[in-house]
């Protein structure tokens, strides 16, 4: 058998994939629907990408209140780093859009892009995704969380949305983080 070769393809993912077979029992309606939250989830890759280049060349863009203007400039002013992998174990980890620390003062920062609509804050009001990333950072570092300030940002729809989490806050984020991966490598060893 000689296979065709697809090399422009490698890095791709198609919208109408067999991992993702949902579709086939879409109507026309949800399929149109659900192709604009695809492209549109391309456009915020893209978007991430250049704010990361931006951040990390330190050129900053037109000082207008635009969601990736803002990013980029605020990012740039505090110093962050863009696209900062977090680390605590192989059960949990992630990647924060752009974070900084600052040791004298205790001042953890942490911002996060993001292009879609859907609302990023809870029932209270709180960051969880952001309030996460905290705790990933405050375990991998091992920094005392009460002689830790917090600020956390989400940057989406032209508007700058912050929370001052509390030690109450993340507290029991760290806590159950350590839980859980403790369970997760239970269940991983009786399964040998």
């Amino acid at each position: 058998m000689r296979w065709n070769v697809h090399s422009r393809l490698e890095g791709q993912h198609a919208f109408l994939s067999a991992s993702k077979h949902s579709w086939i029992n879409y109507t026309d309606d949800e399929l149109v629907k659900s192709y604009y939250s695809f492209v549109a989830a391309k456009e915020g890759t893209k978007k991430h990408e250049l704010a990361a280049l931006l951040i990390s060349q330190k050129e900053p863009l037109p000082d207008i209140r635009r969601t990736l203007n803002m990013y980029v400039n605020d990012a740039i002013e505090f110093n962050m780093r863009p696209e900062q992998k977090l680390y605590f174990s192989d059960n949990a980890f992630g990647t924060a859009d752009a974070i900084s620390f600052d040791e004298d003062r205790g001042f953890l920062r942490i911002h996060d892009l993001k292009t879609g609509v859907t609302p990023v804050t809870d029932k209270l009001g709180r960051l969880p995704q952001l309030e996460v990333y905290a705790a990933y950072f405050l375990l991998e570092y091992d920094f005392d969380l009460r002689e830790t300030e917090i600020e956390l940002r989400v940057y989406q729809n032209d508007d700058i949305i912050v929370e001052r989490p509390y030690v109450d806050d993340i507290a029991p984020i760290m806590d159950r983080i350590v839980y859980f991966d403790k369970l997760i490598e239970q269940i991983k060893r009786e399964e040998r």
